[in-house]
């Protein structure tokens, strides 16, 4: 298996041992304790699932991450009691996809395989992009040019990542802002036009005469293919 599990919990020691059991089982596992360290490893590599403490008050921080608007998030008590099912009704319309209070790590791993399991019944993934010369590959999280690796920032990849997903389509700089960084962050559209010229850099053959991420006079970007 190649899903990629983030672990973010206060208790380090309950964290790495779940992360110790997912790994036993053929998943990939980060385990990080501090809420920075969970957005920034989100933000490098998109996880299949997020795995918080219960009552968390990031999850409404991480739905307003578009790249993570549709990974599965569980939350745990560790030694909790089974029966809360008031704080849980609160949590799922926070939405949160499970709680799981006062379960051993056996019982939290078996739910979250079948999380996943149903997701990967249910919804067809791309795992690569191609137009042209470029290929971006989300396994090995690595974009190619003329089968040379380019070395994007986290933010380059998603922008990259949007386009490719929708070729043709053009963005608007807040559409675009709005699906990288997330709706009602605070950032000038200027800061996109900087990405955009960092990204051609990397991927154009000719960055000052592009040919493959155009500019629309008056309305933003798009992919050509």
């Amino acid at each position: 298996m190649h899903n990629l599990i983030l672990i973010f919990l206060k208790s380090e020691s309950f964290a790495q041992l779940l992360k110790k059991a997912l790994e036993s089982t053929g998943y990939r596992g980060t385990a990080v304790t501090t809420e920075s360290c969970a957005f920034t490893e989100a933000e490098v590599n998109v996880p299949s699932l997020i795995i918080l403490d219960h009552r968390s008050s990031s999850v409404a921080k991480f739905r307003r991450m578009k790249m993570l608007n549709r990974v599965s998030i569980v939350a745990v008590q560790e030694g909790g009691k089974s029966d809360c099912n008031e704080e849980c009704l609160e949590e799922y319309d926070q939405d949160v996809d499970l709680v799981v209070c006062g379960q051993s790590v056996r019982e939290i791993v078996a739910r979250v395989r079948a999380i996943l399991r149903r997701r990967e019944a249910g919804i067809e993934s791309r795992s690569q992009y191609r137009v042209g010369n470029l290929l971006m590959d989300l396994t090995y999280h690595e974009v190619l040019v003329n089968g040379h690796a380019v070395d994007l920032t986290p933010k380059e990849f998603q922008i990259l990542k949007q386009f490719l997903e929708s070729p043709r389509h053009v963005f608007s700089r807040q559409e675009m802002l709005n699906r990288v960084w997330g709706e009602g962050y605070a950032l000038e559209e200027h800061a996109l036009d900087v990405h955009i010229h960092s990204l051609r850099q990397k991927i154009e053959q000719n960055p000052t005469s592009p040919t493959c991420l155009l500019t629309v006079r008056g309305v933003g970007y798009k992919l050509r293919v």
